[in-house]
């Protein structure tokens, strides 16, 4: 595991966007694992002013998305399918029949977990996995537990992610309490991970991540077997890790 230390949310976010544009000029079919959340807006917004510029091209590359809230219509504002196209999709010139999300939509777990791992499988898996860091140390929604999943499955979310998701609906309320996920197995079959970590509130998880025991108590951690795992956060993120990382 690499860590790049960065000065804040901005720098972190033209590094991240720097390693993912590189991918992309080396390899213009790249498979992209890509997340959510506010941590990676920041990245996207670089990448589109990149691909604007004609520094990098999105026509051939296809993404794969780490999960999904259970019941959610791909059109429904608050669905990663609509956070998708909003933040990154509809501003690139990526074709969107090389985009997946795992269904929301459909109510049959097994079937759209299924449906997604055998997708992911047929594409060769993902290249470079794009990644956030929950403050309970959750990567994709694969929350801390008794065991590291391995492929695409229905997850219960915790109060404590479904809180810090809160902050993007109306209400508490309104945050779906199932998601489906990408399995840390499956996770770990990509090529190369990216990891960005901002704020003060990811310090804890980002210490248990990098220093802690590699345990399925903190998902995260089990990216201390990858290969070629690279953390980009900020120093705030970084602040409860040794000085020298």
């Amino acid at each position: 595991m690499r860590t790049i230390r960065c000065k804040n949310y901005e720098e972190m976010s033209r590094r991240a966007a720097d390693v993912i544009a590189a991918q992309l000029i080396l390899d213009p079919k790249t498979v992209l694992g890509l997340a959510t959340g506010t941590t990676p807006v920041g990245c996207y917004q670089r990448l589109i002013e990149l691909n604007r510029e004609g520094a990098i091209d999105f026509s051939e590359v296809s993404t794969y998305n780490l999960d999904e809230y259970r019941g959610l219509t791909h059109d429904d504002p608050q669905s990663y399918h609509y956070f998708m196209a909003d933040q990154l999709f509809n501003h690139v010139n990526i074709k969107a029949a090389n985009t997946h999300v795992p269904d929301g939509s459909n109510p049959d777990a097994a079937s759209a977990c299924a449906e997604y791992d055998h997708m992911v499988e047929n594409a060769g898996y993902v290249d470079l996995q794009l990644l956030g860091i929950g403050n309970n140390g959750h990567i994709g929604f694969n929350e801390p537990c008794s065991d590291f999943p391995v492929g695409t499955h229905c997850v219960d979310l915790t109060e404590s992610t479904i809180r810090a998701n809160s902050r993007l609906f109306e209400r508490e309320e309104d945050v779906p309490r199932q998601a489906y996920t990408m399995g840390v197995g499956t996770i770990m079959k990509a090529r190369r991970v990216l990891v960005l970590a901002s704020g003060e509130a990811k310090a804890d998880a980002v210490r248990a991540m990098c220093y802690g025991p590699v345990e399925p108590g903190c998902p995260a951690s089990a990216l201390r077997l990858h290969p070629d795992c690279i953390v980009i956060a900020d120093e705030a993120a970084l602040s409860k890790c040794p000085e020298g990382l």
